[in-house]
């Protein structure tokens, strides 16, 4: 495989005398080891099935960001964002011979990928990590020379393996229960990472591109309720990832050591006083893969949502809808106060995909939660908002207690008008741990989703592209294939 020289090795040094090939700055310290490892992984040490998977991974993403590019919101943000910034490098998927910088090119369209909460998630270190790697990615190509599948392929391995690492050194789903909107304070990492894979950045440049990252952290898991800006956050992350990563690669220095800085520091400073785990950071890499781990979705909502959508779905069969009394919903504390707040009308289409009484009041009605239940005309229905007025969330602590891999565990209780109840569990929803989806249902998936938004060649063509990624000598032809108006699944 060829890798791309970055312009720190071709200039041979930096400015402050930093020399192409140089070592982290404490190679023995989370920051470091990182770094060290980002720079010398090869396509040939991460295991045959891991690159699989990533495929497969990215085959999702980019079926996300067909559906999301034509969406009402898209529309919004592609011409606020083109009225001051009209003319670039950076292309746009879904939207022709449109254009703009590669910095608002990443954002916009992450902003796709997360356009109809259809992407990927991770369980325990919650972020979108395709919405932040291939946008990134994509945006900077024209800039690092001829970018081949293989190193796309790398590079997103990289980013999908930072991503949750750093998001575990901070305690993963507490940064949601403490208001963070957690894969916008853990993504410009994710996204320097992938992009740093592309520039050839060797340790000393990663770590730089790792602090310039970290710094520009942040985002408010208040923009779920009425905002729209909920679908671009992911796409701010992506978008400083991209700097972080291009500026390193000129030479610019970061935050040294900037995980395990005692003052101002990425752990100390978003950590707030609680637990941290910076060996999360390094454990098992190159052994252990997140990658494994990206969970794909089968339903068009939070992540947090499915073991209440599963088991509403659960017990569809048991239950007539016109004789429901009450319902009860039982979670733990990072899906209740992401998803457990009370609903009222008015209702966007935002809030009813982080709402558990609107998902499991679709799922109990309609038999599914995916595009069509997030139409205005289906989020305002009486029929809806008669179970969501007869539902009660509730924080089951106890769900707090049990192993890691079990804390999406939720039940849902139903009591009929003549008293009797029926309730159901779910510890590992489908799409979650041994329920994850195989290859074959994401590539079904992928068909799925984008039957109505190209034509059938086009899907076939980028399907091929994708999955056989690690053959191409030029991810231009994907690109190529990517950047066609598209139709949107709502018109």
């Amino acid at each position: 495989m060829t890798t791309t020289t970055s312009s720190v090795a071709a200039a041979g040094a930096t400015d402050d005398g930093r020399a192409a090939g140089s070592p982290a700055t404490d190679p023995a310290g989370p920051t470091g080891r990182l770094a060290t490892w980002l720079a010398a992984t090869t396509l040939s040490d991460i295991p045959e099935g891991v690159r699989e998977r990533a495929k497969y991974l990215l085959l999702d993403g980019v079926a996300c960001a067909l559906v999301g590019a034509q969406l009402p919101v898209s529309r919004v943000g592609v011409e606020g964002v083109l009225a001051f910034d009209p003319a670039g490098s950076g292309v746009l998927v879904g939207w022709g011979e449109r254009t703009t910088s590669p910095q608002s090119a990443a954002m916009l369209n992450s902003s796709f990928i997360q356009g109809f909460e259809l992407d990927d998630f991770h369980p325990e270190a919650p972020l979108h990590s395709n919405s932040l790697v291939l946008p990134a990615m994509l945006a900077a190509t024209p800039h690092v020379g001829r970018v081949s599948g293989e190193q796309l392929l790398l590079g997103a391995i990289l980013g999908y393996e930072t991503g949750p690492r750093v998001g575990l050194a901070l305690g993963g789903l507490d940064m949601l229960s403490r208001g963070w909107h957690s894969g916008v304070v853990f993504g410009p990492l994710a996204a320097a990472a992938s992009v740093g894979c592309l520039y050839g950045l060797d340790a000393a440049a990663f770590e730089d591109a790792l602090g310039i990252g970290a710094t520009q952290s942040g985002g408010l898991m208040s923009a779920q309720f009425e905002s729209m800006v909920k679908r671009m956050q992911h796409g701010f992350a992506s978008r400083d990832g991209l700097v972080a990563a291009a500026l390193a690669a000129s030479g610019y220095v970061g935050i040294k050591r900037v995980f395990e800085r005692e003052y101002g520091g990425w752990l100390s400073t978003f950590g707030e006083g609680h637990k941290t785990y910076p060996e999360q950071i390094y454990a098992g890499l190159g052994t252990v893969w997140e990658t494994e781990r990206i969970e794909i979705k089968p339903y068009s909502a939070m992540g947090l949502l499915h073991a209440a959508i599963d088991a509403a779905l659960q017990l569809r069969p048991q239950v007539s809808v016109s004789k429901i009394e009450r319902i009860d919903i039982d979670m733990p504390e990072a899906a209740y106060g992401h998803g457990g707040w009370k609903a009222v009308r008015p209702l966007e289409t935002i809030g009813a995909q982080m709402n558990v009484s609107y998902a499991v009041a679709v799922a109990l009605l309609d038999g599914d939660v995916l595009i069509e239940q997030f139409t205005a005309k289906r989020i305002n229905s009486d029929d809806v908002w008669n179970l969501i007025d007869r539902t009660h969330t509730h924080h089951q602590s106890a769900y707090d207690q049990l192993p890691v891999d079990e804390r999406l565990t939720t039940q849902v209780r139903i009591t009929l008008i003549d008293g009797s109840t029926h309730a159901a569990t779910v510890a590992h929803p489908k799409g979650n741990g041994s329920n994850a989806l195989t290859n074959p249902q994401i590539r079904e998936k992928y068909r799925k989703l984008t039957n109505h938004t190209i034509s059938p060649d086009r899907q076939t063509a980028i399907e091929n592209a994708v999955l056989n990624l690690d053959t191409l000598d030029d991810v231009g032809h994907l690109v190529a294939l990517l950047t066609p108006v598209v139709h949107s699944p709502l018109d």
